[in-house]
């Protein structure tokens, strides 16, 4: 917050009253950032990994074997460990309790010497004072010598004194925080996929530890524990992929205290997927750790290749990216003293770190290739076959080179630019010869290039890197791109674009292009995902035209709510509920008609998951929020009671088939007995009945209200038109609103002029576009492998888990 005396300040004036000091846990709320990466959601979760670290540690220093992690409906969340517990004893020269000290001082902890941990994540002291100084609420409930202790906290100070609660047998400590929503102004809302990815990886990194996540938002819950380390990590890595032989490889040792764990183990692909971390930190930006066990897989596979147990045709030179080819690999180390760059801690520095891992990992793994010589013998195979793909690949690039990159000008294909600034030129990359004649014609080509595609492009996902090379598409993009491919090539300085536009059609077959490009650029050119580069065009769905006036929108919620507003302007809203007429106009009219628009679109997509609407109705009306609810077996038989059996039919309340400790029922329509739907704790788990709780008693007593609907302009004043139900409702507002008026629903670019095509998509003043991000690298690498990778039962999976989400299928 800005000091009210910083204003009456005269400009220029700088002396020691400018020179502030701050106290305690301000320095953390003055810039947040400097603590937790930014404010919005991943800053957000960094929170939540904060005070999961704490416990981590005290189960790397073996005082505790489970976590919980609980979101509280309200967005608050709870951290609960049976390590130790926080100290509660007065410290010798603070004057406060141990544990008001780490609540509320930077650079507070136990982690500074070993004597209490003998490896940490947590090295400066600032982690829980720096959750508590950015949340409003915090409290901290502490369990040790047979009592229950508990202390709240407000924006980072002290707002109660330590007491005792009770007494308790066991030992640990309860972190309870709500993130202050004047720091996080974004969001406040936690992703329950995001914490659980999180969980998940540290289960894997601590070996037996059990991790629970509770969400009672919706009920959902999981519980992680992996006895086999990071060799189960590995397993699950490659899961939906075919691996080169059965077992992951598994080495670790301990040397000058630092504690060494890799797995690895190749599949038939090209991508090496290498994931480390230092005391449970994933270092995503490498370091030490990873030079270090990268020289001893390359050193250890070469000297064995030229051993004279290997066969003429296996002896060939191989690199190190051939080794790595289609490599997965986690790589843990234990570290007492590691050196991070930054507080968000992605890479490690220790130098002395390396020569540890080099020589662990080539001692083992020695042992390992000279034990197995079956499986060296299937490394060596596809490691050979890496590098004979790579020398081919070396030459098309060459002769690529020899072409020249103004053969694309030379076809035609490229329609380029007069900026010779790579920072303000742009590409489109379009679909087809027909949207991309339209491109050119519409484009500014002072800074707008155009690379027309034909057809779908090569599945990189499956493709080795030679091959990849042979398509002329991707040969095109490459040399349209300038910044070369691959390993030895690949700079993204010398990228001739810093907008990379992919605009494709809104049908099957451009989402499909648009997903097999976006897996080029991830699997290819990642740096440019990283950097910001790729944006994805967003051509309007919808042109309205009435006269000689249109205006686009780019999805059904842009179109109602045009509608709407201009339904407010021309018609008065009367709602006869129970008999009392209300009068609903201005925004309150508009508000009313998007939350109805959107509970119609709940209510099919429901109607697909097999929920009716009257029964949706009966479930919201009955605030059933959580699968939780479905734990009480005498609960859900009153919910069952309140079902009328003269027009259903209810079968007995029943153990939940794939939740044991949840009840279920059967109901079905009398008449329709083929129409069967299941009441139990999978509902609540559906986003978009979540999504219709929250506005349900804004809206239900319109959803058995009848309407009249009065027009206001001169034409027609006084004449009223009259709607059955809130569905009726929408119908003739939209049916009203359409007269006189020529909607289009675009397919393709191709529909469009050049004009057109300039106002709504290529033009930096009106245009709308999303930026490609890789926020998790690898939930972004398990989609594209899903969905683009060479297993089918995955993809078949995921389309049978995600059909019914489907809202414009094109058939």
């Amino acid at each position: 917050m800005t000091d009210p005396k910083e204003n009456d300040v005269p400009a220029g004036h700088y002396d020691a009253d400018q020179i502030q000091v701050l106290e305690g846990l301000e320095a953390v709320r003055k810039r947040p950032s400097m603590y937790i990466g930014n404010t919005s959601e991943e800053g957000l979760h960094h929170l939540i990994w904060e005070i999961v670290d704490n416990s981590i540690d005290e189960a790397l220093a073996g005082y505790c074997s489970k976590i919980s992690v609980t979101i509280h409906e309200d967005n608050t969340v709870s951290i609960e460990d049976n390590g130790r517990g926080i100290p509660i004893d007065k410290h010798p020269t603070e004057n406060m309790t141990a544990l008001e000290l780490v609540m509320t001082t930077l650079h507070a902890g136990g982690k500074f010497d070993h004597s209490s941990y003998k490896v940490s994540g947590g090295l400066h002291g600032v982690g829980i004072s720096v959750v508590n100084a950015l949340s409003c609420e915090t409290v901290a409930e502490i369990h040790r010598n047979g009592k229950a202790y508990s202390q709240r906290y407000q924006y980072g100070k002290k707002a109660s004194e330590l007491e005792v609660i009770g007494d308790s047998q066991y030992t640990g400590t309860i972190i309870r925080f709500k993130a202050d929503p004047e720091i996080f102004t974004q969001t406040t809302v936690y992703n329950y996929e995001t914490v659980k990815n999180r969980l998940r990886e540290l289960s894997f990194l601590n070996k037996g530890l059990q991790i629970s996540l509770k969400d009672e938002r919706s009920g959902e819950e999981d519980k992680f524990h992996a006895e086999g380390g990071i060799v189960s990590y590995v397993e699950w890595l490659n899961r939906k992929r075919t691996p080169v032989f059965p077992e992951p490889i598994y080495l670790s040792g301990e040397k000058d205290n630092v504690e060494v764990e890799i797995s690895m183990q190749h599949y038939d692909g090209y991508k090496e997927r290498l994931f480390s971390f230092v005391n449970n930190i994933n270092t995503r930006e490498g370091g030490s750790h990873v030079a270090g066990f990268r020289a001893a897989l390359t050193r250890c596979l070469n000297r064995y290749a030229n051993d004279d147990m290997i066969p003429k045709n296996m002896r060939e030179k191989m690199g190190g990216d051939d080794i790595r080819e289609g490599l997965t690999c986690v790589i843990s180390v234990h570290v007492p003293n590691p050196q991070f760059e930054g507080q968000t801690k992605t890479k490690l520095g220790n130098s002395e770190v390396k020569s540890i891992v080099e020589n662990i990992c080539g001692d083992k793994l020695t042992v390992f290739l000279e034990q197995n010589p079956a499986i060296a013998k299937k490394i060596l195979s596809k490691v050979v076959d890496a590098a004979r793909a790579r020398e081919a690949a070396k030459r098309a690039r060459d002769l690529s080179r020899k072409k020249g990159s103004t053969s694309l000008l030379m076809a035609g294909k490229l329609a380029e630019c007069q900026e010779k600034d790579p920072a303000k030129r742009e590409i489109f990359i379009v679909e087809g010869d027909s949207a991309g004649g339209s491109a050119k014609q519409g484009r500014d080509r002072t800074n707008q290039a155009i690379l027309p595609l034909k057809g779908k492009i090569l599945n990189v996902e499956k493709a080795r890197f030679d091959r990849i090379l042979s398509s002329e598409e991707i040969k095109h993009l490459i040399s349209a791109l300038g910044c070369g491919i691959g390993e030895e090539d690949f700079d993204p300085e010398k990228l001739r674009y810093h907008k990379v536009i992919i605009m494709t059609d809104a049908d099957v077959d451009g989402a499909h292009i648009r997903t097999l490009l976006l897996t080029f650029f991830y699997r290819q050119m990642t740096p440019l995902l990283e950097a910001g580069h790729i944006y994805i065009a967003q051509p309007p769905l919808y042109r309205l035209g009435k006269g000689k006036k249109e205006r686009y929108f780019l999805n059904d919620s842009e179109l109602n709510n045009h509608l709407f507003t201009e339904a407010s302007k021309n018609y008065q809203l009367k709602a006869d509920i129970n008999g009392e007429m209300q009068d609903i106009t201005g925004e309150k009219f508009i508000h009313l008609l998007e939350h109805l628009s959107i509970y119609q679109r709940i209510t099919a997509f429901m109607n697909r998951m097999n929920v009716w609407e009257d029964m949706l109705y009966f479930l919201l009306e009955n605030n059933i929020r959580s699968a939780d609810q479905f734990k009480d077996d005498e609960w859900v038989r009153s919910l069952k009671a309140k079902l009328d059996p003269e027009k259903l039919i209810l079968s007995d309340v029943q153990n939940c088939r794939w939740r044991e400790d949840c009840y279920e029922f059967n109901v079905a329509i009398r008449g329709k007995v083929q129409i069967m739907m299941t009441i139990g704790p999978r509902i609540p788990l559906i986003a978009e009945y979540r999504s219709a709780l929250n506005f349900f008693d804004e809206i239900k007593p319109y959803l058995t209200a009848e309407f009249g609907l009065c027009a206001v302009s001169r034409e027609e004043v006084g004449e009223e038109r009259r709607a059955n139900n809130w569905q009726d409702l929408i119908n003739l507002i939209r049916d009203e609103s359409f007269k006189g008026s020529n909607l289009q629903r675009y397919k393709g670019l191709g529909e469009m002029n050049p004009e057109q095509l300039w106002d709504t998509t290529m033009n930096p003043e009106n245009r709308s576009m999303l930026q490609v991000q890789v926020d998790d690298a690898e939930q972004a690498d398990d989609i594209f492998v899903t969905l683009m990778g060479d297993k089918v039962e995955p993809r078949r999976a995921f389309i049978q888990e995600h059909a019914l989400e489907v809202t414009d299928l094109d058939i």
